[in-house]
Formats: C-alpha cells, sequence, structure tokens
C-alpha cells in the first residue's frame, strides 16, 4: 500500500517505509497516521528501527508501563547490548543527557521530579497569571500599529521562554540568548542529526553550562524564591542534588518548557482560524478557554514520537522485545484515533471526557503541563481580543522538524 507523501506499508511484515523528513508528511502528518492505524498499528518503521504504536489504547497503557523506560543502562552494559561507546565529541552534552529527568527512571527520577515539582504545582503556576497576562499584552502593544506580523517570532516564542527564564531566576532580557542554545541543543533529537548539528549542539551545552555554573555560584550568596535557588537549597541539603543534576534540571526546565507552548499556542492560532471559529465563543469563559485548550493539544499536539526502551524481555501484541528494544509511541496518531475520538479531525471543544496524550503520561508526564496551559489559556484569549480580524497571511508551513510537531512562522494580519 502506498501514498502520495512516498510511504508504503507492508501488512504481512508489519512495516511502514516513511521518511520524516518529507515536506509532505512533516506539514501533514495525519493521513499517514490514518492509514497505518486502519492496517497496521503495530508497525516497524524502517528509517527509524524500531517498533512503534499509533492507537490511542496502546500509547496510554504504554506511557504507563513499568515493564519499559528512559534508560536501560543502569540494568545492563553497552557490551551486552552490543551498543558501541558514543562518539568523544559529543561527550558535553550527553554529560548533560545522563542528568535530565526525562532520560531517568527511578528512584533517581523519583528523587529528582519531587525537588522540583514544588516550582510547577498548579498554586505555585498560578501566581505566574498576572505576568502572562502582562506579557501578552506588552507584546501585543509593540506590533499591534503594524497590521501584520510573525505571531510565532514575536508573540509564540517570547512568552513562555521569558516565562521561564523568570522562573529560574535569569534575567528576561536573556531570552533569546537561551532560546539560542535550546534550539541548538533540541536539533539534536531530529531525524538525521549531522556532525553540523551535533557540534553546534555540543558547543551550545558548553556555553550554557558555563552561564549556569557562574550563575548558581553568584546565586549562592544571594537566594530569592526562584527555581534556581530551591534547587541550591536542595543541593546542600544532605547530598540530595548534584551541582551536575541542578545544571541539567535547569537547562531540561528551559528546553523542555517552552517547546510544548510555543507549538502548542502556534498550532492552536492556525487550527482556530484555518477551522474559523468564532473566538469570542471559544473563549467566552475560563472554563471554555480550558476547554478549547485542551481540545487544540489534542488537534495538533506539539509532540508527535515519544520513545522507551523495554527493560526486560517482552513479547507485545505479537512482537517480541529484547531488553534494550527500543519503541516510540506515536502521541500525534493516538489523539487523532477515531476509536477514542469521535470526528477525530474535526476540532470538537465539547469533549469530556479529553484523555489526549500530548503531554505523555506515567511517571514522565510532562512536569510543565500546568504552565503550559496556564499561558495557552491566557495568551489566546488577549490574542483574539486585541486583535479581532485575526487572519492567515498565508499557510504557515511546519518545521523539518520531526518528532517535534510545530510551525517555521506563522503569519498573521488584521
Amino acid at each position: 500500500m502506498g501514498c502520495a507523501m512516498g510511504m508504503s506499508i507492508d501488512v504481512e511484515r508489519r512495516s511502514v517505509s516513511l521518511d520524516p523528513r518529507d515536506p509532505a508528511f512533516f506539514n501533514d502528518p495525519y493521513p499517514a497516521y490514518h492509514a497505518i492505524r486502519a492496517t497496521t498499528p503495530v508497525f516497524f518503521w524502517e528509517q527509524y528501527g524500531f517498533w512503534c504504536f499509533a492507537r490511542h489504547a496502546q500509547v496510554s497503557a504504554l506511557l504507563r508501563d513499568r515493564r519499559f523506560g528512559r534508560q536501560i543502562l543502569h540494568l545492563t552494559s553497552r557490551q551486552k547490548l552490543g551498543w558501541s561507546e558514543p562518539p568523544a565529541h559529543l561527550r558535553s552534552f550527553l554529560d548533560v543527557e545522563r542528568h535530565s529527568l526525562l532520560e531517568l527512571e527511578p528512584p533517581e527520577h523519583t528523587r529528582l521530579r519531587n525537588l522540583i515539582n514544588r516550582a510547577f504545582v498548579s498554586r505555585q503556576v498560578e501566581r505566574l497569571a498576572p505576568r502572562i497576562e502582562s506579557l501578552a499584552n506588552e507584546l501585543i502593544d509593540r506590533f499591534e500599529a503594524r497590521g501584520a506580523v510573525d505571531l510565532l517570532e514575536h508573540f509564540a516564542t517570547p512568552i513562555p521562554v521569558i516565562v521561564i527564564a523568570e522562573l529560574l531566576g535569569v534575567p528576561g532580557e536573556m531570552w533569546a540568548r537561551l532560546l539560542d542554545w535550546s534550539h541548538r541543543m533540541v536539533a539534536m533529537y531530529q531525524f538525521g542529526v549531522t556532525r553540523a548539528v551535533e557540534d553546534s549542539a555540543v558547543a551550545a551545552t558548553q556555553e550554557f553550562v558555563a552561564f549556569l555554573r557562574d550563575y548558581v555560584e553568584a546565586r549562592r550568596g544571594a537566594r530569592t524564591d526562584d527555581l534556581i535557588s530551591q534547587l541550591i537549597s536542595a543541593e546542600s541539603e544532605a547530598g540530595r542534588l548534584s551541582e551536575e543534576e541542578l545544571i541539567a534540571t535547569c537547562i531540561l526546565v528551559l528546553n523542555a518548557g517552552h517547546e510544548a507552548t510555543v507549538h502548542g499556542v502556534g498550532n492552536g492560532v492556525k487550527a482556530l482560524l484555518e477551522a474559523h471559529i468564532d473566538p469570542s465563543r471559544a473563549f467566552a469563559t475560563p472554563a471554555a478557554s480550558a476547554a478549547m485548550v485542551e481540545e487544540l493539544l489534542r488537534f495538533d499536539a506539539p509532540l508527535h514520537l515519544f520513545t522507551r526502551y523495554a527493560l526486560e524481555d517482552i513479547d507485545l501484541d505479537g512482537v517480541a522485545l529484547r531488553q534494550g528494544d527500543r519503541i516510540g509511541l506515536l502521541l500525534g496518531a493516538a489523539n487523532r484515533d477515531p476509536e477514542r475520538f469521535s470526528n477525530p479531525d474535526l476540532i470538537d471543544v465539547s469533549r469530556s471526557p479529553n484523555p489526549h496524550v500530548a503531554f505523555g503520561g506515567g511517571i514522565h508526564f510532562c512536569i510543565g503541563a500546568p504552565l503550559a496551559r496556564l499561558e495557552m489559556e491566557i495568551a489566546l484569549p488577549i490574542l483574539f481580543r486585541r486583535l479581532p480580524g485575526l487572519r492567515l497571511a498565508e499557510p504557515p508551513r511546519y518545521r523539518d522538524s520531526y518528532h517535534f510537531h510545530g510551525l517555521a512562522a506563522l503569519p498573521v494580519a488584521w
């Protein structure tokens, strides 16, 4: 079976050939997802070299299945897995990754997550609402008179990066520099990474780590209520947190924390404008805004692929997995599964419940989800209220960055 984007499905072998860098795919992956789910929802993705799962029930269950994890070398060795040693030139990047909350399993994961949870629990996040509101209005003030703008660059991107910088305790005016480091590091998670991308990511990592080491050292004698100060306090409590873990946590909070909101806002505005949904009704009340945000996250999620390792030998849906095998969970496909969501290709704010997996699930459920939701629930109503004639100036295109799913730009006019 084939389709216009060059995908081929071998039902008998349960395999799919689909280039993640094909513009027809990353600009609109949903036809491919529908075709895969209908024929071979558990499939071997040839380009990635691992088994993937596309149905909501499977993805949701596997996000919570403790037989899978984000790391494997705590249970076995590279030699036993047949893995070669990582390239020496990636050492700086991998040293940070090794201490990242997203790459850990219990008990290390539990200890670290509990330490930073304090900054992201709902009551802490809600304190940021006035700042998010003023920031959204300030940004619109800067471009309102122009009549046209790239909304991704001038609205969707600055809000989460500035908020996270201030949450960490880093001056908000540094946001462009932080964003540059983040983009260069996050590029490592894309398909088909080149040596140039690797070298750029390593350089960004070294610059980011050096900045944070100096900043943390200065902060030790001048603590406030920001996240870095909280982590310094945790560091001094009987070795509960090493400086390496502190720095890796700060980097993760920025790198993972802004991506979902930037593209949640960008993808959401695009979806609303293309569907010609009346924003005065969509955001009529706080409850309506919250429901709309959930539906937009389901409809066009910012993250489409989340990988895990089999921690033991497992037979799963007829697939024999060995310890150390990687699997891929297609979050974007799960969110459009007609077995779970009626009319999944339509925006329906009345969906209740709306068990989308845009933020993952299980112990690695996105720790920044309450903040991402709050930023979208505040920023989107302000945007449509301030710019009532908002419309797409040209068809937006997505970035060549699968498994992230976000726009390269969002040109709008009013």
